[in-house]
């Protein structure tokens, strides 16, 4: 499902969020308010611990605000059932992690078609799909390699492919660089870029190192 680039895909209203703590509560984010549009890339940028992960959290359904509205693709999300929640997760979001989040028992391929087999499609379909993923972020030769066989930025590719393969109109990647060295990390941004240009996904980075925002396409 993709949204037409002149409207919002992500709108964030007035967001609170706080942790229980005893008997207080702590806020992280408070009274926080973001749009940002279809095909548009975007950089979260701030220190540890300032609530960086929270909001994307927050975006991609994998928690709920203590007060405000969390809209997505024209979707008041802000109080779905886990069901619906799922749902949207599956179809419309693709997560980039920072630990990778591969499966260590199966080959890039294998890892790269999960979402569809969870989906239920033929496997056969899935590899295909995987295969043609793999092959956008330069890994076809990888495919029956396992995660300990493969150096962090071929494993954060194989990621960011897995994060695809499903289409998705929303990618978001949380601290998708941070355990890589320098070099690396800036082809990883620079392959993210690339690829919101060409599928026109809705791209968030969350990270600490401002100096991703001088690479190529810089994020906005």
């Amino acid at each position: 499902m993709h949204t037409p680039h002149n409207t919002h895909f992500i709108r964030l209203e007035h967001i609170t969020h706080a942790y229980a703590t005893g008997a207080s509560h702590h806020a992280v984010l408070h009274d926080v308010s973001l749009s940002i549009p279809a095909g548009q890339s975007c950089a979260i940028v701030g220190a540890s611990g300032s609530g960086k992960s929270t909001l994307l959290n927050l975006i991609g359904l994998l928690d709920e605000p203590t007060s405000g509205r969390v809209v997505l693709a024209g979707q008041d999300m802000t109080r779905a059932g886990a069901a619906s929640r799922a749902i949207a997760r599956n179809r419309i979001i693709g997560f980039v992690f920072q630990s990778f989040n591969l499966l260590p028992r199966l080959n890039a391929l294998d890892n790269v078609a999960l979402p569809l087999l969870y989906r239920g499609i033929p496997q056969h379909q899935a590899r295909e799909a995987a295969r043609q993923q793999l092959k956008r972020v330069g890994l076809t030769a990888r495919g029956h390699h396992r995660p300990a066989d493969l150096s962090g930025g071929q494993r954060q590719r194989v990621a960011i492919a897995r994060a695809l393969v499903a289409e998705p109109s929303l990618l978001l990647a949380d601290e998708p660089t941070g355990n890589l060295d320098s070099h690396t990390a800036q082809g990883i941004i620079s392959l993210l870029l690339s690829l919101n240009r060409e599928c026109g996904a809705t791209l968030v980075v969350v990270t600490a190192r401002r100096r991703h925002r001088r690479s190529h396409g810089a994020l906005h």
